[in-house]
């Protein structure tokens, strides 16, 4: 489900970002966050790199040892609901497209995942769209110690999260159960696997020849 609705604010505007050269015709760009076209918003993802603020130096020298990513899992839904459909960027049905269902068509994991249907596993949210509250690295669940949301008061929050129908998480507080986690097959699809492989192939990192610039060192 994509909203095709030109004019309205994108969540980050598009253009060329983090353009960086990789062979004669073919430059590598940072995903765009809307389509350009028609500002459609497929899915919202994070990839969970969260690296301590004294394990970043560790890149210092040399650039390409820069530990990559930060935390951002736990309040990715509601910096998402509160920047999106509290700004009228998102209607709900749309958040819960970009941030379940779309997700798991993409994986090939729909409709056992992604779907309120008989037969898929009960993982649901129940969300709590007027619930606030003031996100902090002192009470996040992650043991880094800072939080890029920090300070922010995002309006719209998960009251409890089902795990095949049993509590995970219920009022701000994690329930876990050891042991529970099962591992969810998918089914192959060899078309979009030799695409991917093709694309990682071209977009592998590549030494870039300078000649008359001195090595800062940082």
């Amino acid at each position: 489900m994509t909203r095709h609705a030109r004019g309205a604010r994108p969540l980050r505007r598009s253009g060329e970002q983090a353009m960086t050269p990789a062979g004669p015709n073919l430059r590598i760009e940072a995903p765009r966050l809307r389509d350009s076209r028609d500002e459609s918003l497929p899915c919202v993802a994070t990839d969970r790199c969260a690296f301590a603020t004294d394990q970043k130096p560790t890149g210092v020298g040399d650039f390409s040892k820069i530990p990559n990513g930060t935390g951002g899992l736990q309040d990715l839904l509601p910096v998402l609901w509160a920047q999106g459909v509290n700004t009228g960027r998102l209607t709900p049905c749309e958040f819960v497209a970009v941030a379940s269902t779309n997700i798991t068509r993409i994986l090939n994991m729909y409709p056992r995942k992604g779907a309120v249907l008989v037969g898929a596993d009960a993982d649901l949210a129940v969300w709590e769209p007027e619930k606030e509250g003031v996100v902090t690295a002192a009470t996040q669940e992650s043991r880094i110690d800072y939080n890029v949301f920090q300070g922010q008061k995002p309006k719209g929050r998960p009251r409890y999260t089902l795990s095949r129908g049993r509590a995970a998480f219920e009022e701000g507080k994690g329930r876990p159960a050891p042991g529970r986690g099962q591992f969810t097959p998918r089914a192959p699809r060899p078309a979009v696997n030799r695409t991917l492989s093709a694309w990682k192939e071209l977009s592998a990192r590549r030494p870039v020849s300078r000649s008359g610039i001195r090595a800062s060192g940082v």
